[in-house]
């Protein structure tokens, strides 16, 4: 059992797939969905503060390297760029349009990408990593009602 809520933390922790991809394992595996949902926010929010604190150092240092700077330097410029428009249409709403984003249970939405682009926006490290934390939050109760069947329970009253 140890072993299996190891797995779902580890699995809570990797770009892309993090906690909307461990609470569905979770179900898989069996196990409680409690205590896998808290292992899994635990997990998925773990990296965060070295992300938002690292990440756009990592970039902007690497901008300037043979091989990889023309890529961290697009991801720079893009993320920049997209920061800004999130910023002119949000507003003072930042932090609830980067929470949604970190909300929505889709690829590339996640804690990672959401906390980067908050590095990237200048955003500060309380409300960022607030914004990340209710943005897990809400993910991982979408995914846990999706995943135990619910959305196919409702559906098939209509």
């Amino acid at each position: 059992m140890f072993v299996k809520y190891l797995i779902l933390f580890f699995i809570s922790m990797v770009p892309i797939v993090e906690l909307r991809g461990a609470i569905p394992y979770s179900v898989v595996f069996g196990l409680p969905l409690i205590p896998s949902y808290i292992i899994c926010v635990i997990g998925n929010m773990l990296p965060v503060p070295f992300i938002y604190l690292f990440a756009r150092k990592i970039l902007i240092w690497g901008s300037d390297k043979k091989g990889i700077g023309k890529f961290f330097r697009f991801c720079l410029e893009k993320g920049e760029k997209g920061g800004q428009k999130l910023k002119e249409k949000a507003g003072r709403g930042t932090f609830v349009a980067l929470l949604l984003f970190v909300g929505i249970p889709l690829p590339g939405t996640g804690a990672w990408t959401g906390t980067l682009a908050a590095s990237l926006l200048d955003m500060d490290f309380k409300s960022s990593i607030l914004a990340c934390m209710g943005g897990v939050l809400l993910a991982g109760i979408i995914m846990a009602v999706a995943s135990t069947g619910v959305f196919n329970a409702i559906l098939a009253l209509f």
